[in-house]
């Protein structure tokens, strides 16, 4: 989400830096030690999934998507999600790698519509793009919720080895990070090109454009379309069922508003950044969507 410059958020760096060593380790160490099984199990899905996921990265960093350090942290991030992802026998298209692609490709052009007007607002994104920070707290909750150790806690509780029929039903909570991802940017991008004059969340009084916790109907029907958008590719590529969709789009679309009340109330009050606000709401859209894993897979067993 865009937000107006406060020089106090500086003092809060270290969340930044908090979420940063939240992520990078465990999807770097994720993504080498899956690379080291791949290899011997199947060098063509490691050779796959870290080929992919290094262009991805130098595709982010030629369009400036994404500073240096941004574009490796997402190519470990995405690296992690294919291999949690992959299945035998092994297409790339059938992984997380399109939900991501989706993200990104989403993302760029909704940063970039209406630039000028943004940079006039005070709102426009940096042109040098994202930190490794911003990415990993954008897109580091569907690794963590994706990775080998969720699956292999999943298919010891018996409650939600019935809650969806996609190849791996832990990835309906990763995909409502990622949905979440989609949905709080292109809200944010284009509220501030076509929504008018913002509300406050909390209040519904009108307010200046990227101010924090505000939102707009053209905005958040934007972030809605978005999230759908990320929901149905990753349910297309894992070959998931409408419950895959559904749960990914609701958690997505409850990121997103979840994102605007903690900007509207510890951001604004200086107690969460940016990156800690978008790393929790990410965190609550793949929460809501483990709930709503859980009765559904409850309804099941009756």
């Amino acid at each position: 989400m865009a937000h107006r410059n406060h020089p106090s958020r500086s003092k809060l760096a270290w969340q930044s830096k908090l979420v940063l060593l939240a992520v990078l380790p465990f999807a770097g160490a994720d993504a080498v030690l899956q690379t080291h099984w791949w290899a011997v199990q199947a060098a063509q899905v490691a050779i796959s999934a870290v080929g992919l996921s290094l262009l991805l990265g130098l595709v982010v960093l030629k369009l400036r998507a994404a500073t240096p350090g941004g574009a490796f942290a997402g190519a470990a991030i995405t690296a992690s999600l294919m291999f949690s992802t992959a299945v035998v026998p092994y297409r790339p298209w059938q992984t997380a790698l399109i939900p991501v692609l989706a993200v990104s490709v989403l993302a760029h052009f909704a940063t970039r519509l209406g630039r000028e007007e943004k940079e006039r607002l005070g709102t426009a994104e940096r042109r040098h793009g994202r930190t490794a920070s911003q990415v990993a707290a954008n897109l580091g909750v569907a690794a963590i919720a994706s990775n080998a150790l969720a699956q292999s806690w999943m298919a010891g509780v018996p409650w939600f080895t019935r809650g969806t029929s996609a190849p791996m039903p832990m990835f309906a909570v990763g995909l409502a990070a990622l949905a979440e991802a989609a949905a709080d940017t292109v809200s944010s991008e284009i509220g501030q090109v076509i929504g008018g004059r913002p509300r406050m969340i909390t209040t519904l009084r009108p307010v200046e454009p990227g101010t924090d916790g505000a939102i707009s109907l053209a905005g958040t029907l934007a972030g809605a379309a978005a999230a759908a958008i990320v929901a149905l590719a990753g349910t297309l590529a894992l070959r998931g069922d409408f419950a895959t969709f559904w749960i990914g789009c609701a958690g997505g679309v409850f990121g997103l508003f979840f994102d605007s009340l903690l900007g509207a109330t510890l951001e604004r009050r200086g107690w969460l950044n940016n990156d800690a606000v978008n790393f929790l709401s990410a965190a609550s859209a793949a929460a809501f969507a483990l709930g709503l894993l859980a009765v559904l897979a409850l309804h099941d067993m009756r």
